[in-house]
């Protein structure tokens, strides 16, 4: 499972990797119109209008990150094929139908509003469900892909039946989800209802359900009941209404103020200890400090989180609980901000000068101990546990992408490769990773060691009895595209 899971997590870099220059661009266009978030500005001129398209062309990703999980990670779940990008496609848009309140409400009963039909509306089209598309479509894949149907039916065989049989599962799927998704959501609202009266602990236990929900797309539930009025809280609609802790029974704004500290300034910190510890480093800069930037200017951290949440989730486990622990200690210190969009400086700007607002400067101290504090805590983590955060690839993965090809005439190589392993007779199936091509063949005893050196390629690797990998390097693409005329 563990195992899965990081491949999981591998595969969802992919589409993770177009997110933060998404969330830069939105927190520059609010930047320069305030007024599409609700503050004060103007609503015409040049400003507001490049703003406006800014904001639109980020939140164009931002909004719609499920459809990229749905195609990006079903691709990495199955060696790269688009076959599996479209099966995912295919399964996550028949949950998303399936799955919408008004086409559930043709099959039971549920009342506009209820906790009910709120759960339909987030279970369709959240990153959830994108990831549970793309893990659907990559396993029908890998199954399906090489299924023969009888002649009259010939024309679906192979990966054309790859999509039928996903839409068949991705049926199955939106049943039990139909029943199971609102039992969940409703349990949360539970929580939520028993730790609201709980001050600022309360909030702590609530910043880490956030957080520890994410993956899920669960976190939804729980921010029904906190940031707007399902329970009669409603702490982001109060705040934003220009009301204050007098006009309502709570200290207004405790339930979006942790997360400040911990957007802008913590994730900085993991980010630099995940830079610190990484052996690739080129890798872990290019994903992890882009993200880190976008969740400060903007507070949008799925970059950053759907970055290691799969590779290493006890470390997210973790990262959630520092949300928590940070709440508790800005509800008792005093700082108080809201957010209209997430808690980046650009809310925190323009949320400042609201009645509810208190102590805005002390984002400073508390910024600077998040940033001490993340750092230090995934640093030791990182260091201690041997954890495959970013660019912290296995030793032999690293050593793989220094081999050198004895031949770059890729056809050659292909050829002899093919020969070494029992010849196109002997391959069931052929895919590649970063560095290595990998075969499943029929007979692994007609495999020659000696012959897949001559070939050029650096050695094999045998996982399983009826598997081979041969370690080619970073020219892997080159020499798997000849293999694949040849198969």
């Amino acid at each position: 499972m563990l195992k899965y899971l990081q491949k999981l997590g591998k595969a969802l870099m992919l589409p993770v990797a177009v997110l933060p220059i998404c969330g830069i661009l939105m927190g520059i266009g609010y930047a320069l119109a305030p007024a599409v978030m609700g503050a004060e500005g103007a609503t015409s001129g040049a400003a507001y209008t490049v703003g406006f398209l800014l904001i639109k062309a980020g939140g164009a990703l931002i909004d719609n990150m499920a459809w990229l999980f749905a195609i990006g990670a079903a691709v990495g779940l199955a060696d790269n094929d688009g076959t599996a990008g479209l099966a995912g496609l295919v399964s996550f848009l028949m949950m998303q139908q399936l799955l919408n309140p008004g086409v559930v409400s043709a099959v039971r009963h549920i009342e506009e509003g209820t906790a009910t039909y709120i759960a339909y509306q987030k279970v369709a089209g959240n990153s959830f469900i994108g990831i549970l598309a793309a893990v659907i479509g990559a396993a029908c894949y890998n199954k399906f892909k090489d299924t023969q149907l009888p002649d009259w039916l010939a024309f679906f065989s192979g990966k054309r039946f790859v999509a039928i049989a996903t839409g068949l599962i991705s049926i199955v799927a939106s049943v039990v989800l139909l029943f199971v998704w609102p039992v969940i959501f409703d349990a949360l609202v539970a929580i939520g209802n028993g730790i609201a009266g709980m001050d600022g602990i309360g909030a702590g236990i609530y910043a880490f359900l956030n957080r520890l929900l994410i993956p899920t797309g669960l976190h939804h539930a729980l921010n029904n009941v906190f940031w707007f009025d399902t329970i009669g809280l409603g702490d982001l609609t109060h705040f934003w209404a220009g009301e204050t802790s007098a006009d309502v029974g709570w200290s207004l704004g405790m339930y979006m103020s942790g997360f400040f500290p911990c957007m802008m300034f913590g994730i900085a910190g993991a980010a630099l200890a995940m830079v610190k510890t990484a052996k690739n480093k080129k890798a872990a800069i290019g994903l992890v400090v882009s993200a880190a930037i976008c969740a400060f200017v903007c507070g949008v951290t799925e970059p950053f989180e759907f970055g290691f949440m799969f590779l290493c989730f006890p470390l997210y486990v973790v990262y959630s609980a520092l949300y928590g622990i940070f709440t508790i200690i800005t509800y008792y210190s005093g700082f108080r901000a809201g957010f209209c969009f997430s808690a980046g400086a650009t809310d925190l700007v323009f949320s400042a000068s609201l009645p509810a607002a208190a102590k805005t400067w002390m984002i400073i101290p508390l910024g600077i101990a998040a940033f001490l504090v993340f750092y230090f805590v995934f640093y030791f983590a990182i260091t201690k546990f041997d954890l495959k955060t970013p660019g912290r690839e296995d030793d032999d993965e690293e050593a793989e992408k220094k081999v050198v090809l004895a031949n770059n005439n890729y056809t050659e190589v292909a050829s002899a490769v093919l020969a070494a392993i029992g010849g196109k007779e002997n391959v069931k199936d052929v895919g590649y990773c970063a560095t290595r091509l990998r075969f499943e063949v029929k007979d692994n005893t007609k495999v020659d060691e000696k012959a897949v050196k001559a070939a050029g390629a650096a050695g094999i690797i045998r996982p399983s009895k009826n598997a081979c990998q041969v370690i080619i390097g970073t020219k892997v693409q080159f020499v798997y595209d000849e293999l694949k005329k040849m198969l």
